[in-house]
């Protein structure tokens, strides 16, 4: 089982949570498409500065965005002009029409967090591969020197699978790289998933990371007696 479904969708609400936090009985389709479509416009902004993941949260009038990347600082701006462009760029776009409804959003809230390790987040590893990718470095020095940083920063295992016509090869093919242990059937186990794609002049290139940071256990709390 493992094997076959997403590491995060596989360990919801046992150490993972949901990327969007918010319900409704209404206005789902609407609500998820605008979700799916903020997430899209602001990785494709920002590609270069380490996304690693995008989380909305919806509450009576009001829309929060919790941006986690590896560069805030140049998201942010100076003086936080960035951010708040950001915003504006975000109503326009996506938004606009939710002002002027009945149950009309009021505001919105950018909340920019700098990532711990950039190292052992696979979603910044693989925006890094894939830029490198698509400056024509050889594909398995890219994954080598990727693992090897992860490695460095504590990881206890990294997969990486690479797909696509490697190194403008005739012919697609996949290679698998492995190192350490990467438990995917231990639910427990905190393993980091992301996929991404390299746009190079022979195809489409697909990425794949399995980041495993190690077992988290539920903590109990001692009660004395």
């Amino acid at each position: 089982m493992g094997q076959k479904v997403n590491a995060k969708a596989f360990r919801l609400k046992i150490n993972k949570t949901w990327d969007a936090k918010w319900f409704t009985e209404l206005d789902f389709a609407e609500y998820l498409m605008q979700d799916m479509k903020i997430k899209k416009y602001i990785r494709k902004k920002f590609k270069n500065l380490g996304i690693s993941s995008v989380e909305i949260e919806r509450s009576a009038g009001s829309v929060t965005i919790n941006l986690n990347a590896a560069r805030p600082g140049l998201i942010i701006g100076r003086g936080g002009s960035g951010a708040e462009d950001l915003k504006n760029e975000i109503k326009e776009k996506f938004l606009k029409d939710a002002f002027s409804r009945k149950r009309a959003i009021k505001t919105i809230n950018i909340n920019i967090i700098e990532v711990a390790n950039p190292n052992l987040d696979s979603a910044v590893l693989i925006q890094g591969m894939a830029t490198d990718i698509e400056k024509r470095i050889p594909f398995r020095r890219v994954v080598k020197q990727t693992m090897g940083r992860a490695e460095k920063a504590g990881a206890k295992g990294i997969k990486v699978i690479i797909s696509g016509r490697l190194d403008g090869a005739e012919i697609a093919r996949r290679e698998l790289f492995l190192y350490g242990k990467v438990p995917l059937h231990t639910l427990r186990a905190d393993i980091d998933y992301a996929r991404g794609i390299a746009q190079t002049i022979y195809g489409t290139i697909g990425i794949k990371v399995w980041l495993y940071r190690g077992d988290i256990f539920e903590q109990k709390e001692n009660i004395k007696e």
